[in-house]
């Protein structure tokens, strides 16, 4: 027979003991905490470290941190002067009666199946020299009374009023509402499900530590998340601003069976529900079923809603109880006064809990008992079997965590490093959230067994290590729970997005949207973009929430760059008919009446902008584009003269020619020999340039116009010929695999600008003007080459038309790119353009004459001349291609003496293109016979092709005798 348990040193008084009792939201702790800070010292027992860590923060700030302490299983904070304690019930010194004022907050929890009998135990024995306090549920008052001799009993009705409301479906729950499931996969899928829709929820379950639930609780206490997921922990000491509770299951499992909440527990829950004089509600989600999808809804039962809304409970006949103060003799002793019942009535035996279940399968093991011997030993062996089970892994599992630590401290103290290689090992971040929270777990146990005066060496040390790793993995967790099941861009517009979106603050930084100060998108130039990381469900809410703002910011904007284009200061680009600002669109150009009169066309992006700002703009781009065609202004005056009546139709229509061909056009495809005087003198005041191979208007000789040029024509459905203009244009370029390139003549491996070519050509006939006049004697030896079917000409005859070559004087450019900016014609030179058709009159009367006279006489000399290529290689030419660009002009080369000659067959002027002419053909003399001759050369005019008559409409007259002149005489 068990010898039973010594006397208690606890003395069951009722001096001074009040038990405020009521429901949720009656401001029971409030009133206590009111109470402690009247008197010199006070002691409070609350259920759960997170609310008395609460407290502590608020009492700190009356009374001062020196004087408050905080003591929890896994924190102490204990000042050496601390006269305020804020415990957890379990952590309460209980035998210390030093302070004037005790309370135990929570004190219905004495029925609880785990922790029942330590609420009991302080419900009994806790006091305070001066006054004790007893909170909890009404249901208590026949256990306090009965417990209690002389309590004073003290009922505090609800400040609010709780109501049952009809199932709601999840995504009709209001705002500031709290969901309370009763697993993690369910908590898991509601705060997914609410992240999709109303942009998150905070999530609250009894597995995350204090700190992550205080974060979390915090997001949704801030306004930052409208919904807040928890387990029925929620329903113990957090108040919250919580104004709907929506259960999504009346059952739990308890520890041993799935069974049905009781009315009294859905009460601690529901009344979650309005804080203060706010009115609450609560009811259940629709959609719920009983036993999975095919059961039947839950609902709550009549009486129940009835026992919830008017706080009536069935009371509480029994609370758990469980030997406090038991024999350590032995650990059959140990375990015989655990198990031993009460032996009051309204006490019962407490189910065997986790530290009890420990101790009887550690007392099995034959080794762990010869290593617990002796008093001491089995009270140590006892604490240590009272390590909370934080991980949750069941009785098994728990039991060998025990067991190994035992084996460290049945020897002493536990070293420093094991401890900090225990805690560092724990010390990671990553992972998901179930890994975490396992690791928050096991730090837990280390900050437990940190905390004990007897157990580590450098206690305080490891301790802070372990609350410093605690609390990294609860950040880590914290940002975890966040980033899965909040989506702040969604919360922070369901806010206010109902009823008005226009409450948004929107604002914009640096091309960055932001709504209520978090990113949802971009504005590029005048296109809004959401972030590409939203949802569908979450791009939705992002524009409706944008589509009241963004028209003002668009006008803004507008506002911005139209100033900016006046001021000149806009980044605009014309890339190719695009119209950029930054690289984004804001427009093309469109075919108008005319190749150089192309129009604006809006890209539809601006098409948001409200009308005036964007009206403005429109002619504001307009204005910069008329600017960055100014360099197609030389044909704009040519387009502009053809349609002038005095142009006449030859001139007309030279000019369109010369549009379409970019201001450049050679010479045997333009009809100039058709224009009189006065259309000729028109086209030199016109700017255009007449040269012996080629018209051309100076101006457009740059790579900005000819790529303006191009650009245009393709857009009016012409499309150009050739390759894009050379950036640098330089006077020469290798034509080796290029196509034909805009302002340049092939002289076969060599391209040259069409002005430099037209300036050596006139260099070659000031040259053999020079070599004409000089004295015969001084002029070198006089060459006769034969030419063959044309008389002997006179020296005059030789001079090439004023119009076809202009003089240096009046032409001449500087080599390289400045050579398209020659000086415009001087009048002298534009009337000297009339000259082309007196020249060859006279060439024709004077080519009569001589041949009238010298028939009979066979061929005639022409003289030469020499020609300095000093220039055209300066330029870049080899004399090959110098030599070719000579024959375009008219110029031959003169055979040396005793060499054979060969017939000129390349006098008339090919085309633009032409790369067919005979190679060079240069003196050549043996080494022997010393060096080349200086290579000498001879002109004349490159042959016009004589315009083609058109056939008589009159048919030929039958030859006399024939049938067929008998018959027309007949019909004539």
């Amino acid at each position: 027979m068990l010898t039973p348990p010594p006397a208690m040193v606890r003395k069951d008084t009722s001096d001074g003991v009040k038990a405020v009792l009521g429901p949720t939201n009656t401001g029971k702790t409030h009133l206590a905490i009111e109470r402690l800070c009247a008197h010199s010292s006070g002691m409070i027992g609350f259920p759960l470290r997170l609310l008395a860590r609460e407290v502590y923060d608020r009492v700190c700030k009356i009374k001062g941190e020196s004087n408050v302490a905080l003591i929890t299983g896994e924190e102490r904070i204990e000042p050496k002067h601390a006269r305020y304690l804020l415990c957890t019930v379990e952590a309460m010194p209980v035998t210390d009666r030093q302070t004037a004022f005790v309370a135990i907050d929570e004190a219905q929890l004495g029925a609880d199946r785990e922790r029942g009998h330590v609420f009991t135990d302080r419900l009994l024995h806790a006091r305070g020299r001066e006054e004790t306090m007893i909170l909890g549920s009404s249901a208590l008052e026949p256990m306090v009374k009965a417990l209690i001799p002389g309590v004073e009993v003290i009922t505090r009705p609800r400040f609010s009023t709780l109501s049952h409301v009809a199932p709601k479906k999840l995504s009709r729950v209001p705002p500031r509402s709290a969901i309370v499931a009763f697993s993690v996969e369910q908590v898991y899928a509601l705060a997914e499900m609410l992240r999709r829709f109303r942009g998150g929820a905070a999530v609250v379950m009894g597995a995350l530590s204090p700190q992550t639930r205080n974060a979390q609780v915090e997001l949704y206490q801030s306004g930052e998340v409208d919904y807040l997921v928890a387990t029925d922990a929620v329903g113990m000491g957090l108040n919250l601003d919580v104004q709907h509770v929506a259960f999504a299951g009346l059952a739990k499992y308890d520890g041993q069976r799935h069974r049905r909440l009781t009315s009294a527990e859905m009460a601690q829950i529901a009344g979650r529900a309005g804080r203060h004089q706010t009115d609450g509600t609560f009811g259940t989600l629709a959609g719920m079923h009983r036993g999975g999808r095919g059961g039947e809804e839950i609902e709550f039962e009549p009486e129940e809603v009835y026992a919830i809304e008017e706080h009536r409970f069935p009371p509480l006949t029994k609370l758990f109880w469980r030997e406090p103060e038991p024999r350590f003799d032995s650990l059959d002793t140990l375990i015989a006064d655990l198990e031993t019942p009460p032996e009051r009535p309204e006490l019962r035996l407490a189910p065997e809990a986790i530290d009890l279940a420990v101790l009887k399968r550690l007392a099995e093991d034959p080794e762990i008992v010869d290593s617990v011997r002796g008093r001491s030993r089995v009270e140590r062996f006892w604490d240590v079997c009272r390590l909370p089970d934080f991980r949750q892994q069941g009785t098994e599992t728990h039991s060998r965590f025990v067991a190994r630590l035992w084996q460290d401290l049945r020897h002493g103290e536990l070293g420093a490093d094991f401890v900090a290689q225990q805690i560092a090992h724990l010390d990671r971040t990553g992972g998901e959230i179930d890994t975490l929270q396992g690791r928050i777990a096991a730090i837990r146990s280390w900050a437990y067994i940190a905390q004990r005066p007897d157990w580590v060496l450098a206690r305080d040390e490891m301790a802070a290590r372990a609350r410093a790793v605690e609390a990294r993995l609860s950040d880590a967790l914290h940002g975890k729970l966040t980033e899965r099941f909040i989506n702040r861009r969604t919360a922070l517009l369901m806010k206010k997005l109902g009823p008005d979106t226009g409450l948004l603050s929107v604002r914009l930084e640096d091309e960055e949207v932001l709504v209520e100060g978090e990113h949802i998108g971009s504005l590029r130039g005048f296109a809004f973009q959401i972030d590409p990381q939203t949802r569908l469900t979450d791009r939705k809410l992002l524009l409706s929430a944008a589509e009241k703002h963004l028209p003002g910011l668009l006008e803004a904007r507008a506002a911005e760059l139209t100033k900016a284009i006046h001021e000149g200061t806009a980044t605009l680009a014309l890339a190719g008919t695009a119209i950029t600002w930054d690289g984004e669109p804001l427009g093309a150009l469109g075919a108008g009446r005319s190749l150089l009169a192309p129009v604006f066309v809006p890209d539809r992006l601006l098409d948001a902008i409200p009308a005036p700002a964007r009206k403005d703009l429109v002619a504001a781009l307009e204005v910069w584009l008329e600017k960055q065609l100014e360099p197609l202004a030389p044909l704009g005056k040519l387009d502009e003269a053809s349609r002038s009546e005095e142009a006449g139709p030859d001139l007309r229509a030279l000019l369109i020619l010369l549009i379409e061909r970019g201001g450049i056009l050679a010479r045997e495809q333009s009809g100039l020999e058709k224009l009189d005087k006065e259309r000729r003198t028109m086209l030199a005041r016109l700017g255009v340039r007449v040269g012996a191979l080629d018209l051309f208007v100076p101006a457009m000789l740059r790579p900005r116009p000819i790529s303006l040029w191009r650009e245009l024509a393709r857009l009016a459905g012409k499309a150009p010929r050739g390759s894009a203009p050379d950036e640098t244009m330089p006077p020469a370029l290798a034509a080796d695999k290029r196509e034909r390139l805009p302002g340049y003549r092939n002289l076969g491996k060599q391209l040259i600008r069409i002005d430099m070519a037209e300036k050596l050509l006139r260099e070659a006939h000031t040259q053999r003007e020079e070599a004409a006049k000089a004295p015969a004697e001084a002029g070198a030896v006089k060459d006769e080459t034969p030419v063959e079917n044309e008389t002997a000409v006179t020296p005059a005859q030789d001079k090439p038309d004023t119009a076809d070559v202009q003089t240096p004087a009046n032409t001449a450019a500087p080599v390289g790119n400045a050579a398209a900016d020659g000086p415009v014609k001087s009048s002298a030179e534009a009337s000297a353009q009339d000259a082309p058709q007196t020249a060859d009159a006279k060439r024709s009367k004077g080519k009569g004459k001589a041949k009238s006279k010298d028939r009979g006489r066979g061929r005639g000399p022409r003289p030469s001349f020499p020609l300095d290529p000093a220039r055209a290689i300066s330029m870049g030419l080899t004399p090959e291609s110098y030599e070719r660009l000579l024959r375009l002009g008219g110029f031959q080369p003169v055979e040396p003496r005793g060499k054979p000659t060969r017939d000129d067959t390349a006098s008339e002027a090919p085309a633009e293109d032409d790369t067919t002419i005979p190679e060079t053909v240069t003196a050549k003399t043996d080494d022997a016979q010393g060096p080349a001759p200086t290579q000498r050369w001879t002109w004349r005019p490159p042959r016009r092709q004589a315009p083609q008559q058109a056939p008589s409409k009159r048919p030929a007259r039958p030859r006399e005798g024939n049938a067929f002149a008998a018959l027309a005489d007949m019909v004539r």
